[in-house]
């Protein structure tokens, strides 16, 4: 069955802000990630990425988040991903992206 993604950009403080991503980021959805997150980091200093609703992530969804990291490097924002699933950990660590991204497993806010 397919998993609708959801995502919410959320202000957390002056210059940051928390983006939810829940549901299946794919070859659908990833588009709108995409923009999300380019808009997030260039607009805020921090942007931490809630990644704990995730239900999947396809090699389309890996390339927006990577497109974000680039984004975020260019604009001088950080970009953090928090809560990683499991699925999203191993594809991060398959595809030797996980070095693109800080990381936070502890809830930041």
């Amino acid at each position: 069955m397919y998993d609708t993604l959801h995502v919410a950009v959320h202000p957390t403080g002056p210059g940051r802000c928390r983006v939810t991503v829940a549901g299946e980021l794919d070859v659908v959805s990833a588009p709108d990630v995409r923009e999300a997150l380019r808009t997030a980091v260039s607009v805020h200093e921090r942007v931490d990425v809630d990644c704990g609703g995730l239900t999947f992530c396809d090699c389309t969804g890996l390339s927006a988040l990577l497109a974000a990291a680039r984004a975020a490097k260019t604009a001088g924002s950080d970009l953090r991903l928090c809560a990683v699933p499991h699925t999203l950990a191993s594809l991060l660590r398959l595809t030797h992206a996980g070095s693109a991204f800080t990381i936070e497993q502890a809830d930041p806010w």
